[in-house]
């Protein structure tokens, strides 16, 4: 069965949504997704922290999939998991498996401009939703695929 997934970079959506001056609320987030795009899969890329298991479990119990990437702490003790290319890899496993009728790439990142274009490249519809305007790269917007700024929605997805 194919479907209609969105690949999330869940630390460029977490960031790009705070420096907008807001938190997301990921329950209304999850059902939007799936009201307004038909996602039937919303996987979370994020590095994993073990003392965040408890976020984990909840993420999952309304409605994540979440696929982990080991995490490295810097010298000034700043953790980062670098997902773009498990992401890049995911759906490109996807598309060869036909297990992709359409995708939606959550993130503002540039790294990501070569997947969507690939994409397109395949005549699998694609379509972008970014944290923010700010720091949407130029990158994807050059790809000429439908953008759409999560800001815009703020009422609809804040934590109340």
């Amino acid at each position: 069965m194919k479907n209609s997934i969105a690949y999330i970079d869940a630390s460029n959506l977490k960031f790009g949504v705070q420096q907008s001056g807001w938190q997301l609320d990921y329950k209304s987030f999850r059902s939007w997704l799936r009201d307004k795009f038909g996602v039937s899969r919303a996987i979370l890329f994020m590095g994993l922290v073990p003392e965040n298991f408890e976020v984990y479990n909840h993420l999952q119990s309304i409605g994540y999939d979440i696929l982990f990437r080991p995490t490295i702490t810097s010298k000034e003790g700043k953790t980062k998991g670098n997902v773009d290319g498990e992401l890049i890899l995911s759906i490109a496993k996807d598309f060869y498996e036909h297990s992709l009728e359409s995708a939606l790439l959550v993130s503002g990142d540039g790294d990501y401009h070569c997947i969507v274009e690939f994409l397109k490249e395949k005549n699998i519809p694609i379509q972008i939703v970014s944290p923010n305007r700010k720091y949407l790269s130029l990158l994807l917007k050059r790809t000429n695929v439908p953008i759409i700024i999560l800001d815009q929605f703020i009422d609809k997805l804040k934590r109340k």
